[in-house]
């Protein structure tokens, strides 16, 4: 049985549940731990994000994952597979840091190991989910589709944060690894129905894809051969250097109102909250748009809202710089709901261009080039977040202030989100001109 059957709405909406159980499990490492190593086990702030950053870093394995569904993996198993492994490494990593308390060391020790397994399972995963769908949607929907796994994973992220907020008071270690191991194990069995007898689809056959992509000359030939193709170069460097501006700024709102502005924690959490009804405010644009538009789907549809969210976000970041050098409480508020529109729009738009360029030149690429997007996008996110705070702790020594620190870094941030705008630029001249050419004839117009 082939995959190529396009999805209908109820499939497709199966699948985004999966993202719903990835951000479930995902949120719950990567920012509850995070408070409860700093705050309630006194630990230093890099130990959390030196983890962070591995289990970001351990996920370039998407590349390998992304040849192997192109060479006939099943996607259904690779996803179960891959949220098995992500849910033991979530209760492993709630495990190591109740394990911290009393011994340090071995907490440490088991809370990398938990952190690599929470980015394998992600990648095996997430990888395997967004194939599947770029395979299995038909084009006129992708936009819709993008917009949809989005708000289905900022629903985990929102559901699952406040099923551990609710059972997790009052707070011991104890009830921290009990609470951890119910919300993954609810997590991996959403997944597992989501995907139901899709587990037990065939992928596509070695033969069948050999005639399509250079999986017999291996890994590397398969990656040479996709960075020769101008779109896929292209749309790479607009992904790292767009998610490294996101990353970062994602990590200077909150301290910046709270260091600049004097504001509580109260305040700077509404403040976030404002920001992320901004999101989807932004997604939900694009979704109208997207049913209003007219024609056959293609990529400069997506491309041109890429550009306006990029765009607009060095925009925003532009003026929260400002208002670091002249603080005015009464624009922050909009300016943060401005950045949330902004992102919102950018990040639907990038993975609806995501999935549209994957199918692009012929079947037999979806999984690879989604590797190593994904890769892209994991290298970026280990960079961005620690690159941010470095700056911040830098400019703060060099400049004295606050806000003089946050003034010079949010301007590099909007520089960066201004440089994925030109590259977003350029992509949809090169998605212009190579239209209607193979993979091959793309490869040979740029030479």
């Amino acid at each position: 049985m082939s995959i190529a059957t396009d999805l209908g709405w109820r499939g497709i909406l199966r699948f985004a549940l999966v993202q719903t159980a990835i951000g479930a499990i995902v949120v719950l490492v990567t920012s509850t731990l995070n408070r409860v190593m700093i705050v309630e086990l006194a630990f230093p702030a890099v130990l959390p994000a030196a983890l962070v950053a591995a289990h970001y870093l351990i996920q370039l394995v998407r590349l390998q994952q992304g040849y192997r569904l192109d060479a006939g993996g099943q996607p259904g198993a690779r996803i179960v597979a891959g949220m098995a492994v992500l849910a033991s490494g979530g209760i492993a990593a709630a495990l190591a840091t109740a394990w911290m308390q009393t011994h340090p060391g071995a907490g440490i020790a088991l809370a990398v190991v938990a952190y690599l397994a929470v980015g394998i399972g992600v990648s095996a995963a997430g990888t395997a989910n967004l194939t599947l769908l770029s395979k299995r949607v038909a084009p006129a929907k992708r936009p819709l589709v993008a917009a949809l796994v989005w708000i289905m994973m900022i629903a985990g992220f929102s559901l699952s944060a406040g099923f551990v907020g609710h059972f997790l008071r009052p707070y011991s270690a104890l009830r921290l690894a009990q609470v951890f191991t119910v919300a993954c194990v609810l997590a991996f069995m959403l997944a597992w129905l989501a995907v139901g007898r899709e587990r037990k689809l065939p992928g596509d056959t070695f033969t069948q894809r050999r005639a399509h992509t250079p999986l017999a000359g291996g890994l590397a030939e398969a990656l040479r051969q996709q960075w020769a193709n101008s779109e896929v170069r292209c749309f790479t460097v607009f992904i790292f250097v767009s998610m490294m501006a996101f990353s970062a700024q994602e990590l200077l709102l909150e301290p910046f109102a709270g260091l600049v502005f004097t504001l509580p924690p109260a305040a700077s959490a509404r403040l976030a909250s404002l920001q992320n009804g901004g999101v989807l405010t932004g997604m939900i644009a694009l979704v109208v748009a997207s049913l209003l538009r007219r024609g056959a789907a293609h990529p400069r549809f997506a491309i041109r809202w890429m550009i306006a969210g990029t765009a607009g976000s060095a925009l925003a970041i532009a003026m929260l710089a400002y208002l670091s050098a002249q603080p005015l409480l009464p624009l922050l508020s909009a300016t943060a709901f401005m950045l949330g529109i902004a992102n919102g729009v950018f990040a639907v738009a990038a993975l609806g261009a995501m999935m549209e360029l994957s199918s692009r030149g012929g079947r037999g690429q979806e999984g690879m080039r989604m590797g190593l997007w994904g890769s892209a996008q994991a290298l970026a996110f280990a960079f961005g977040g620690l690159s941010a705070g470095v700056a911040v702790d830098l400019a703060r020594q060099w400049f004295g202030t606050a806000s003089a620190a946050y003034t010079g870094v949010f301007c590099l941030d909007a520089a960066l989100f201004l440089l994925a705008s030109l590259w977003a630029f350029r992509l949809g001249g090169t998605a212009s001109a190579s239209r209607f050419l193979p993979v091959g004839a793309e490869a040979a117009a740029d030479l």
